[in-house]
C-alpha cells in the first residue's frame, strides 16, 4: 500500500468538483497543469481566474521532501519556528553527502564516519517532528520519491531545483528554497506567481538509439537555459503516451535546466503500470476512477495554441540523439554533427570517463537498455576504452539490477558501480587527477554540466547525453563516434557496430529489496532530543536576521560586479562545501568565490574599498561587515540558475549585502534573496550595469516608499564624486515586502505573525 494513500483519496474527491468549477470560473476547457493547480488553491474551492505570470497565488501542496544538504539548513529554520510537528507529509534523504571515489560500499562506509553528526541530526530532527528519513545509500531523493511518493495530480515542493522530476508521475513538482519548505510544514500556504504554460506536443515514437533524455535536449536548445523561466512545461501527444513513466520522469528532472517551474505529463497506462509495480496498486486504482481529470481537456490538445503561452512541436521519430554542452545544458548538438563541432571548436575528442546513473537517469530501463550495451563488449571482442561509472538512483533500483545480472555484466568491461547517492553529478567525485586542472572530456547522462560541476577542474567539457549514449561513447573512447553510423575495431582488428540498445521498461520480474532505508518517525516526538555542539564545524543553530530600521540604506559598497554566467554553485559552490551546509558561518566562506569579477576578470579576487587591496570575496564581505558598512552585489542575466540552494541568498544576508541588482534572475533564487530578507532588484535599463564602477559607493534614496509596483531609486557615486542615479525595477508583493521588512520570512513565522 502507498504511503499517505487517505491524503491522495482526499486530492481526488476533491478534484472533479474543484475543477469543474474552475472550467466555469475561466470559461473554457483547462490543461492538466490549471486543473492541478486550481484543486490545490489554499483557499479551497476557485472563485476567480488568475491571470499567468501577473496573479501571486497561495497554495496548499500535498507534501515537502528534503535532501540531506538542503534539509540541514531547512530543519534548522523550521526548528526556529515553534511548531511541534509537520503539518504535512515530509520526508528527507541522505543522498548528497555521499561521495563518491571507490565504490558503493567503500564509499558508502566513509560517508557514514565523515558525516555522522549530520546524519544523525537528521535522524532525530526527523524523529521529533513526525517526518519520514531515508538513511544514507537508500537513495538519491528524486528517484525515492518517484517509487513512493509521487502520485498523479497531485502537488509537492521539495528542496532540490530536480524536485520537477515527479513531474514523470503527472505531478505539479516544484524545487524551492528551505524557507519556503517551512511555510508549508509549518502549515501556512506557500505563494507562487501562477505560471505561463508552455505546451511540447510529442508526435511520433521513440526507437533506436533515441532516448527520452533526447527530448529535454532538444527541448534545452529550443528553449535556452532561460526559456521557461516563470512556465510549467506541459508534454501531451501520442509520443508522450508512448513512453515509459521513468522516460517522462527524465524529461521532467532536466526541465530545471531552462529555467521552468516545473514539467508534467497527463495521466496515461504507463504510469498506472509504475504505480503497480512499486506496490501501489491503491493509488492507480484511485487514480483510474478520476482519469479524465488528470490530463488536459481534449480540446487543449487538439488545439494547443488556442491555451498555452507557446507551443512547440517535436517528431520522435525523426528526433536524433544529442549531446550538449560543454559547459553549458542547452548547447544542443545532434550525434551526427558533434564530431565536426568538436573539431570545430577544438574539444578533446578522446573521452577520458563516461558516467550513466545520476537523479535524472538511473531507472531500470536506463539501466537495462545501458547494459544491453556493456554485454556487447565481450561478445563483440571489443574493449571500453574510456573509464565507465555507474551511480544507482535507488536501492531498489540497486537490488533489483544486481538480481539480474546488470551490475556483473558492467564488472566485466571495468565499470566502478558508485553508492546509491548523487555523486559526480553535484560534484561529489573525488576524481583521480582532477587537481591538476588538464584539459579533458566526459560524457555523463546527469543534468548540469557548469564550470568545475563534477570533479571541481575548470577544463573539464562535460556533454549530457542518454545513458545508452554515454555507454557507446565510453566504449568507443572518441567524441566524434556516431554510433547509428560509424564502426569499431575490435581487438582482433575487424570492424563491428554496436547493436540498437534494448531494454524492459519495468523488470519482468518485478522491483524487490532487503532494506530500502527508510526510518519511521516517531508516533510522539515531543520526547526526542535534538542536541547541536556549540563547538560543532558542520551544524550551528540560526540566529534571527535583524529587521530593517525604516530607513534608507546609504553607504552601501560594492562587494562584486558579477560578469557572465554566476549560478548559484557559483554563488555558493557544492563538492567539498557540502559538509558545511548546515552551519552557515561556516559555509559563508564559499560566497562568490566562483563569480568572474568584471573589473579584473578574476575569480575570488575583488577590491576592499576601505584597506584599496584585493582579497576574497568573503573576505571583502567579513570586512565591510565588522566595520558596519553594508554591501551589494551586481550581476548579469539569470543571476542564480541552477540549484534551489538558498546557502547563495542566506550566506550574503549573513555577510552584510543587502541587495542583489541583477538584469535578470532564475526564479527560485529572487524567491530566497525574498525570503530572507534581501532586496532582489533588475535593472530597469540593463545598459545601466555597465555604469557601474569598482570603487561605487550607493544609497538608496526612495526605499522609505517600498510599495510593489514601485521602482527603487539607486545612486551611484563613483570615487571621482560622479553620480549616475538608476532605476531598479522588482517583483515584490505587500507580503514579500513584509518579509523584507521583519528581517526575513521566518521572523514572521516565529513571531506568529505569518
Amino acid at each position: 500500500m502507498a504511503f499517505d494513500i487517505e491524503m491522495i483519496k482526499k486530492v481526488y474527491e476533491n478534484m472533479p468538483g474543484r475543477v469543474d468549477k474552475a472550467r466555469e470560473i475561466v470559461g473554457r476547457p483547462l490543461t492538466l497543469t490549471e486543473k492541478i493547480l486550481y484543486n490545490h488553491l489554499w483557499d479551497g474551492n476557485p472563485t476567480k481566474a488568475f491571470g499567468r505570470g501577473v496573479d501571486y497565488v497561495d497554495f496548499a501542496p500535498d507534501r515537502v521532501a528534503c535532501q540531506d544538504a538542503t534539509a540541514q539548513m531547512a530543519l534548522l529554520q523550521f526548528m526556529h519556528a515553534g511548531k511541534p510537528k509537520v503539518a504535512v507529509p515530509t520526508t528527507v534523504h541522505c543522498d548528497h553527502l555521499i561521495q563518491a571515489k571507490v565504490d558503493a560500499e567503500t564509499d558508502l562506509a566513509r560517508a557514514k564516519t565523515q558525516s555522522n553528526e549530520v546524519f544523525d541530526f537528521l535522524s532525530s530532527v526527523s524523529n521529533k517532528y513526525g517526518i519520514g528519513f531515508w538513511k544514507p545509500g537508500a537513495g538519491i531523493i528524486h528517484q525515492v520519491v518517484l517509487e513512493n511518493y509521487a502520485f498523479p495530480g497531485g502537488m509537492m515542493i521539495g528542496t532540490d531545483s530536480h524536485t520537477v522530476n515527479a513531474g514523470g508521475l503527472g505531478m505539479v513538482a516544484i524545487g524551492v528554497g528551505g524557507a519556503d519548505a517551512v511555510d508549508v510544514m509549518s502549515g501556512m500556504a506557500w505563494e507562487l506567481k501562477f505560471p505561463k504554460l508552455i505546451g511540447v506536443k510529442l508526435t511520433g515514437k521513440l526507437s533506436g538509439w533515441t532516448a527520452p533524455k533526447d527530448v529535454i535536449l532538444k527541448v534545452a536548445g529550443i528553449l535556452t537555459v532561460k526559456g521557461g523561466t516563470g512556465a510549467i512545461v506541459e508534454y501531451f501527444g501520442e509520443g508522450a503516451t508512448s513512453m515509459s513513466c521513468t522516460g517522462k520522469g527524465t524529461i521532467c528532472n532536466m526541465g530545471a535546466e531552462i529555467g521552468a517551474t516545473t514539467s508534467t505529463f497527463g495521466y496515461d497506462a504507463s504510469m498506472g503500470r509504475y504505480l503497480r509495480s512499486t506496490n501501489r496498486a491503491d493509488v492507480a486504482d484511485a487514480a483510474d476512477k478520476v482519469a479524465s481529470y488528470l490530463t488536459g481537456d481534449p480540446e487543449v490538445y487538439a488545439n494547443p495554441e488556442q491555451y498555452f503561452d507557446q507551443v512547440i512541436e517535436i517528431n520522435l521519430s525523426e528526433l536524433e540523439p544529442h549531446l550538449n554542452g560543454p559547459f553549458t545544458p542547452d548547447l544542443a548538438t545532434p550525434i551526427s554533427k558533434m564530431k565536426e563541432a568538436a573539431i570545430k571548436n577544438n574539444w578533446p575528442l578522446q573521452i577520458q570517463v563516461g558516467l550513466i546513473g545520476s537523479c535524472t537517469n538511473s531507472s531500470y530501463e536506463d539501466i537495462s537498455r545501458a547494459a544491453s550495451l556493456a554485454r556487447q563488449v565481450s561478445a563483440k571482442n571489443l574493449k571500453t576504452k574510456s573509464q565507465f561509472t555507474i551511480t544507482p538512483g535507488s536501492e531498489v533500483v540497486r537490488y533489483t539490477i544486481e538480481r539480474d545480472g546488470f551490475i556483473d555484466t558492467f564488472h566485466k568491461i571495468g565499470a566502478t558501480v558508485f553508492a546509491n547517492a548523487c555523486g559526480p553529478c553535484i560534484g561529489m567525485w573525488d576524481r583521480d587527477g582532477a587537481e591538476k586542472e588538464e584539459r579533458n572530456t566526459i560524457v555523463h547522462s546527469f543534468n548540469r554540466n557548469f564550470s568545475k560541476r563534477a570533479d571541481g577542474n575548470p577544463n573539464t567539457l562535460a556533454f549530457v547525453g542518454s545513458p545508452e549514449l554515454v555507454t557507446a561513447m565510453a566504449i568507443a573512447g572518441d567524441l566524434g563516434f556516431n554510433p547509428l553510423t560509424d564502426t569499431l575495431i575490435n581487438e582482433d582488428g575487424e570492424e563491428v557496430m554496436l547493436d540498437e540498445p534494448t531494454g524492459d521498461e519495468l523488470p519482468p520480474k518485478g522491483f524487490d529489496v532487503k532494506d530500502p532505508g527508510f526510518q519511521v518517525p516517531a508516533e510522539d516526538g515531543s520526547g526526542v532530543q535534538v542536541v547541536v555542539s556549540p563547538t560543532s564545524e558542520r551544524l550551528q543553530l540560526l540566529a534571527p536576521f535583524d529587521a530593517w530600521d525604516g530607513k534608507n540604506i546609504t553607504g552601501v559598497k560594492l562587494l562584486i560586479k558579477a560578469f557572465g554566467k554566476c549560478t548559484t554553485d557559483h554563488i555558493s559552490m557544492a563538492g567539498p562545501w557540502l559538509r558545511f551546509r548546515g552551519h552557515l558561518d561556516n559555509i559563508s566562506n564559499n560566497m562568490l568565490i566562483g563569480a568572474v569579477n568584471a573589473f579584473n576578470q578574476k575569480t575570488n579576487s575583488v577590491k576592499n574599498q576601505l584597506t584599496g587591496t584585493y582579497d576574497a570575496v568573503p573576505a571583502v564581505a567579513r570586512a565591510y561587515k565588522a566595520a558596519g558598512v553594508p554591501s551589494i552585489v551586481v550581476g548579469d542575466h539569470n543571476y542564480g540558475e541552477g540549484s534551489s540552494r538558498e546557502h547563495a541568498a542566506m550566506e550574503p544576508r549573513f555577510l552584510g549585502v543587502k541587495a542583489v541588482l541583477v538584469k535578470s534572475f532564475a526564479r527560485i533564487h529572487e524567491t530566497n534573496l525574498k525570503k530572507q530578507g534581501l532586496l532582489g532588484l533588475t535593472f530597469a535599463n540593463e545598459a545601466d550595469y555597465d555604469k557601474i564602477q569598482e570603487d561605487d559607493t550607493i544609497n538608496f534614496l526612495d526605499l522609505v516608499d517600498f510599495a510593489p509596483g514601485k521602482p527603487l531609486t539607486l545612486e551611484f557615486v563613483h570615487a571621482n564624486g560622479t553620480k549616475d542615479i538608476i532605476l531598479a525595477n522588482h517583483t515584490y508583493n505587500a507580503g514579500q515586502i513584509g518579509w523584507f521588512v521583519a528581517g526575513s520570512a521566518l521572523n514572521l513565522i516565529a513571531a506568529g505573525k505569518a
